[in-house]
């Protein structure tokens, strides 16, 4: 899917070349397509990234960077910024659908939850950026198929002792198209059979005691 979207993105199309000849001169123009045609995603997604100060609250500290809604200005954007493993420890990227915003008070998430992949921190350098560009397509891609629907966002956390990557979704009763999300996920990102990902309810979180939230899915 990766190779699909890059190789579609990055492919030049071209015009042949229009002659048209006035009173004594001749004009030459080239027209580039892919400067005229871009290739729609089924949603338009939000950017977002979120840097610690303790001058500002916790939603302050969250900045759109951008909106796009085509395969190209997604990979314009993905070029021109830093990879996730390039972060500072404490700061995140998040990538939700437009109107969606990355924090659990949202009401497209409220009543939400999130796969969640714990990464140890020696795989930052590793498989952190292809694990988060992977997950990105998924979402940008619908790969998700009928489930994508269910969909917010994703959430890219780095922090000193190991970074997450987490998947959420809108309806935390979903049992359905929470396990067809997860099982597609852990395809995609090539976890290995003894490897598992878990699935944990916002509600869950905000009322977990200690580090440690319930989880209510594993695959």
């Amino acid at each position: 899917m990766a190779a699909d979207m890059e190789e579609l993105a990055q492919t030049e199309q071209t015009q042949p070349s229009v002659a048209t000849q006035g009173e004594g001169e001749t004009e030459e123009t080239s027209v580039d397509a892919d400067m005229l045609i871009k290739h729609p995603l089924q949603n338009q997604w939000t950017l977002w990234f979120f840097k610690p100060d303790r001058a500002k609250g916790w939603e302050e500290n969250q900045r759109e960077v951008i909106h796009f809604d085509t395969i190209e200005d997604f990979w314009s954007t993905h070029n021109h910024i830093k990879s996730a493993s390039e972060l500072s420890a404490g700061c995140d990227y998040s990538l939700f659908k437009a109107g969606i915003k990355p924090m659990w008070e949202d009401p497209r998430n409220n009543n939400g939850g999130r796969w969640l992949i714990s990464l140890d921190k020696k795989q930052r350098s590793s498989e952190l950026d292809n694990y988060w560009l992977e997950v990105i397509l998924c979402l940008i891609g619908e790969a998700f198929e009928e489930s994508s629907e269910d969909i917010c966002g994703a959430v890219v956390n780095i922090r000193p002792k190991g970074d997450k990557l987490s998947v959420w979704t809108a309806d935390c009763t979903n049992r359905d198209g929470i396990m067809k999300i997860g099982q597609k996920l852990k395809e995609r990102l090539g976890i290995q059979t003894r490897g598992s990902i878990v699935y944990e309810a916002h509600n869950d979180s905000m009322k977990k005691s200690g580090s440690v939230a319930k989880f209510r899915y594993t695959v």
